[in-house]
Protein backbone atom coordinates (compact mmCIF):
# COMPACT_ATOMS: atom_id res chain seq x y z
CA UNK A 1 0.00 0.00 0.00
CA UNK A 2 1.76 3.55 -0.97
CA UNK A 3 0.38 6.10 1.77
CA UNK A 4 2.07 9.44 1.83
CA UNK A 5 0.87 12.55 4.01
CA UNK A 6 2.21 16.23 2.89
CA UNK A 7 3.19 18.60 4.88
CA UNK A 8 3.60 22.37 4.32
CA UNK A 9 7.27 21.90 5.51
CA UNK A 10 7.34 20.53 1.93
CA UNK A 11 6.32 24.05 0.10
CA UNK A 12 8.21 24.65 -3.24
CA UNK A 13 9.50 27.78 -3.48
CA UNK A 14 6.44 30.54 -4.06
CA UNK A 15 8.53 31.29 -7.65
CA UNK A 16 8.20 27.49 -9.04
CA UNK A 17 4.83 27.87 -8.59
CA UNK A 18 2.61 25.93 -11.51
CA UNK A 19 6.23 25.56 -13.02
CA UNK A 20 5.75 21.53 -12.53
CA UNK A 21 4.85 19.28 -15.98
CA UNK A 22 0.88 19.25 -15.27
CA UNK A 23 -1.24 17.27 -16.94
CA UNK A 24 -4.31 19.72 -17.79
CA UNK A 25 -7.44 18.72 -16.00
CA UNK A 26 -10.23 18.51 -18.53
CA UNK A 27 -13.36 18.60 -15.62
CA UNK A 28 -12.89 18.48 -12.28
CA UNK A 29 -16.85 18.49 -10.52
CA UNK A 30 -17.81 21.08 -7.49
CA UNK A 31 -19.84 19.79 -4.77
CA UNK A 32 -21.44 22.08 -1.95
CA UNK A 33 -22.49 20.33 0.82
CA UNK A 34 -23.00 23.37 2.87
CA UNK A 35 -22.59 22.83 6.58
CA UNK A 36 -21.76 19.22 7.47
CA UNK A 37 -20.25 16.88 10.55
CA UNK A 38 -16.59 16.30 9.54
CA UNK A 39 -17.21 12.71 9.87
CA UNK A 40 -19.72 13.25 7.01
CA UNK A 41 -17.31 14.79 5.01
CA UNK A 42 -14.62 12.76 5.46
CA UNK A 43 -16.40 9.52 4.55
CA UNK A 44 -17.27 11.15 1.14
CA UNK A 45 -14.04 12.00 0.80
CA UNK A 46 -12.57 8.31 0.90
CA UNK A 47 -15.52 6.80 -0.94
CA UNK A 48 -14.79 9.75 -4.07
CA UNK A 49 -11.19 8.89 -3.33
CA UNK A 50 -11.66 5.24 -3.78
CA UNK A 51 -14.41 5.68 -7.24
CA UNK A 52 -11.26 8.16 -8.77
CA UNK A 53 -8.80 5.60 -7.68
CA UNK A 54 -10.74 2.70 -10.09
CA UNK A 55 -12.05 5.32 -12.71
CA UNK A 56 -15.83 5.39 -11.83
CA UNK A 57 -16.16 8.83 -10.81
CA UNK A 58 -14.32 12.13 -11.64
CA UNK A 59 -12.34 14.16 -10.05
CA UNK A 60 -13.62 16.64 -7.22
CA UNK A 61 -13.23 19.79 -4.79
CA UNK A 62 -15.83 19.94 -2.36
CA UNK A 63 -16.52 23.53 -1.03
CA UNK A 64 -18.31 23.24 2.36
CA UNK A 65 -18.43 24.60 6.36
CA UNK A 66 -18.45 22.28 9.28
CA UNK A 67 -20.18 22.34 12.12
CA UNK A 68 -17.57 22.78 15.06
CA UNK A 69 -15.07 20.16 15.23
CA UNK A 70 -11.57 19.68 17.03
CA UNK A 71 -9.37 17.38 14.63
CA UNK A 72 -6.24 15.37 15.85
CA UNK A 73 -3.48 14.06 13.18
CA UNK A 74 -2.70 10.90 12.41
CA UNK A 75 -0.61 10.70 16.39
CA UNK A 76 -3.74 11.03 18.11
CA UNK A 77 -4.06 13.37 20.79
CA UNK A 78 -1.10 15.45 22.21
CA UNK A 79 -0.31 18.04 24.36
CA UNK A 80 -1.70 20.95 22.10
CA UNK A 81 -4.92 19.20 22.57
CA UNK A 82 -5.60 19.59 26.69
CA UNK A 83 -9.26 19.31 26.63
CA UNK A 84 -11.15 16.11 26.74
CA UNK A 85 -13.89 14.40 24.45
CA UNK A 86 -16.47 15.63 27.22
CA UNK A 87 -15.01 18.99 28.15
CA UNK A 88 -14.84 19.58 24.15
CA UNK A 89 -18.77 18.35 23.94
CA UNK A 90 -19.24 20.88 26.44
CA UNK A 91 -18.24 23.64 24.63
CA UNK A 92 -20.70 22.34 21.64
CA UNK A 93 -17.66 20.58 19.98
CA UNK A 94 -16.81 17.62 18.35
CA UNK A 95 -13.41 15.51 19.01
CA UNK A 96 -12.41 13.32 15.95
CA UNK A 97 -9.40 11.71 15.32
CA UNK A 98 -8.31 12.34 11.42
CA UNK A 99 -5.89 10.57 8.80
CA UNK A 100 -4.32 13.68 8.14
CA UNK A 101 -0.94 14.25 9.21
CA UNK A 102 -0.30 17.27 11.70
CA UNK A 103 -1.04 18.29 15.23
CA UNK A 104 -4.96 19.57 16.85
CA UNK A 105 -7.50 22.01 14.79
CA UNK A 106 -10.40 23.69 14.80
CA UNK A 107 -13.00 23.54 12.00
CA UNK A 108 -16.36 25.61 12.46
CA UNK A 109 -19.10 27.48 10.90
CA UNK A 110 -17.21 30.59 9.14
CA UNK A 111 -14.42 28.41 7.84
CA UNK A 112 -14.14 28.13 4.18
CA UNK A 113 -12.98 24.58 3.31
CA UNK A 114 -11.65 23.23 0.23
CA UNK A 115 -10.89 19.16 -0.13
CA UNK A 116 -9.81 18.11 -3.28
CA UNK A 117 -9.93 14.59 -4.26
CA UNK A 118 -6.91 14.61 -7.58
CA UNK A 119 -5.61 12.07 -9.32
CA UNK A 120 -1.91 12.67 -8.77
CA UNK A 121 -0.19 10.28 -10.81
CA UNK A 122 -2.70 11.25 -14.00
CA UNK A 123 -1.84 14.54 -13.17
CA UNK A 124 2.27 14.25 -12.60
CA UNK A 125 2.20 16.67 -9.81
CA UNK A 126 4.25 16.05 -7.10
CA UNK A 127 3.19 15.59 -3.30
CA UNK A 128 4.85 18.95 -2.84
CA UNK A 129 3.32 20.95 -5.64
CA UNK A 130 -0.10 19.70 -4.50
CA UNK A 131 0.30 21.25 -0.91
CA UNK A 132 2.54 24.37 -2.35
CA UNK A 133 -0.33 24.74 -4.93
CA UNK A 134 -3.50 24.87 -1.52
CA UNK A 135 -1.22 27.45 -0.10
CA UNK A 136 -0.31 29.60 -3.07
CA UNK A 137 -4.20 29.30 -4.27
CA UNK A 138 -5.04 30.79 -0.57
CA UNK A 139 -2.56 33.40 -0.49
CA UNK A 140 -3.82 34.89 -4.04
CA UNK A 141 -7.60 34.38 -2.76
CA UNK A 142 -6.96 36.50 0.07
CA UNK A 143 -4.97 39.00 -1.44
CA UNK A 144 -7.94 39.66 -3.86
CA UNK A 145 -9.44 41.61 -0.44
CA UNK A 146 -6.54 42.94 0.38
CA UNK A 147 -4.69 40.91 2.47
CA UNK A 148 -1.17 39.98 2.47
CA UNK A 149 -0.42 35.94 3.48
CA UNK A 150 2.87 34.12 3.27
CA UNK A 151 4.07 31.16 3.98
CA UNK A 152 6.38 30.76 6.60
CA UNK A 153 9.30 27.88 6.22
CA UNK A 154 8.62 25.42 9.25
CA UNK A 155 5.48 26.28 10.23
CA UNK A 156 2.69 24.83 7.65
CA UNK A 157 -0.34 26.76 7.30
CA UNK A 158 -0.98 30.32 5.93
CA UNK A 159 0.10 33.17 7.43
CA UNK A 160 -0.97 36.79 7.76
CA UNK A 161 2.05 39.57 10.13
CA UNK A 162 0.47 42.37 11.77
CA UNK A 163 2.39 45.96 11.74
CA UNK A 164 4.75 44.89 14.49
CA UNK A 165 5.49 41.71 12.22
CA UNK A 166 3.99 39.37 14.88
CA UNK A 167 2.37 36.24 12.84
CA UNK A 168 -1.00 34.72 13.07
CA UNK A 169 -2.46 31.60 10.80
CA UNK A 170 -5.13 32.64 8.63
CA UNK A 171 -5.55 29.13 6.65
CA UNK A 172 -4.56 25.66 7.71
CA UNK A 173 -3.15 23.32 4.93
CA UNK A 174 -3.01 19.69 5.03
CA UNK A 175 -3.14 16.49 1.96
CA UNK A 176 -3.03 13.04 2.38
CA UNK A 177 -1.95 11.19 -0.47
CA UNK A 178 -3.02 7.09 -1.08
CA UNK A 179 -2.20 4.77 -3.78
CA UNK A 180 -1.87 8.43 -5.75
CA UNK A 181 -5.23 10.24 -4.78
CA UNK A 182 -5.33 13.06 -2.91
CA UNK A 183 -7.67 13.53 0.45
CA UNK A 184 -8.29 16.74 2.47
CA UNK A 185 -6.97 20.51 1.40
CA UNK A 186 -7.36 23.81 3.18
CA UNK A 187 -9.21 25.72 5.92
CA UNK A 188 -9.72 29.03 5.80
CA UNK A 189 -11.05 31.56 8.06
CA UNK A 190 -13.55 34.01 7.08
CA UNK A 191 -15.43 34.84 9.83
CA UNK A 192 -14.76 31.70 12.65
CA UNK A 193 -15.36 32.50 16.01
CA UNK A 194 -11.19 32.54 16.96
CA UNK A 195 -12.27 31.84 20.42
CA UNK A 196 -12.42 28.07 19.37
CA UNK A 197 -8.99 27.88 18.87
CA UNK A 198 -8.71 29.46 22.66
CA UNK A 199 -8.98 26.08 23.76
CA UNK A 200 -5.64 24.65 22.04
CA UNK A 201 -3.02 24.72 20.82
CA UNK A 202 -3.38 25.28 16.97
CA UNK A 203 -1.44 22.65 14.80
CA UNK A 204 1.36 22.27 18.11
CA UNK A 205 2.75 25.97 17.50
CA UNK A 206 2.39 27.81 20.89
CA UNK A 207 4.43 31.04 19.89
CA UNK A 208 1.68 32.19 16.95
CA UNK A 209 -1.53 33.61 17.08
CA UNK A 210 -4.93 32.59 14.28
CA UNK A 211 -7.08 34.63 12.38
CA UNK A 212 -9.23 35.09 10.11
CA UNK A 213 -10.41 37.46 7.33
CA UNK A 214 -12.86 39.34 9.25
CA UNK A 215 -10.21 39.89 12.15
CA UNK A 216 -7.84 41.35 9.67
CA UNK A 217 -9.90 43.52 7.99
CA UNK A 218 -12.29 44.35 10.40
CA UNK A 219 -15.09 42.48 8.10
CA UNK A 220 -15.82 40.03 5.90
CA UNK A 221 -16.92 39.73 2.02
CA UNK A 222 -19.57 37.30 2.03
CA UNK A 223 -18.76 34.09 2.07
CA UNK A 224 -19.88 32.98 -1.75
CA UNK A 225 -17.27 35.46 -2.56
CA UNK A 226 -14.54 34.35 -1.01
CA UNK A 227 -15.61 30.52 -1.87
CA UNK A 228 -15.74 31.90 -5.82
CA UNK A 229 -11.99 33.27 -5.28
CA UNK A 230 -10.68 30.41 -4.31
CA UNK A 231 -12.31 28.14 -6.89
CA UNK A 232 -10.80 30.90 -9.33
CA UNK A 233 -7.36 30.40 -7.96
CA UNK A 234 -7.25 26.58 -7.72
CA UNK A 235 -8.41 26.54 -11.67
CA UNK A 236 -4.92 28.43 -11.74
CA UNK A 237 -2.45 26.49 -9.44
CA UNK A 238 -4.06 23.07 -10.37
CA UNK A 239 -4.37 24.18 -14.32
CA UNK A 240 -8.40 23.28 -14.33
CA UNK A 241 -9.83 23.64 -18.04
CA UNK A 242 -12.97 23.50 -16.44
CA UNK A 243 -15.16 23.42 -13.16
CA UNK A 244 -18.71 21.73 -13.51
CA UNK A 245 -21.08 21.95 -10.71
CA UNK A 246 -22.39 18.32 -9.05
CA UNK A 247 -24.85 16.91 -6.20
CA UNK A 248 -23.20 15.80 -3.38
CA UNK A 249 -23.27 12.59 -3.24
Amino acid sequence: MNEASAKTEDVLPAGEVGQWDVVPWEIVEVVRPGLIAYEEAWNWQRTRAEAVRAGTAAEAVALLQHTPVYTLGMRGRTASMPMTDEQAAALGAEVVQSDRGGDVTFHGPGQLVAYGILDTRARNLRPASVVNAYIQSTIETVARFGIEAECIEGRPGVWVRDATGYASKIAAVGVRIRNGITTHGVALNVTTDLSWFDHIVPCGIADAGVTSIQSTLGEAPPLATVEAELLSALSRMFHVKQFVEARYK
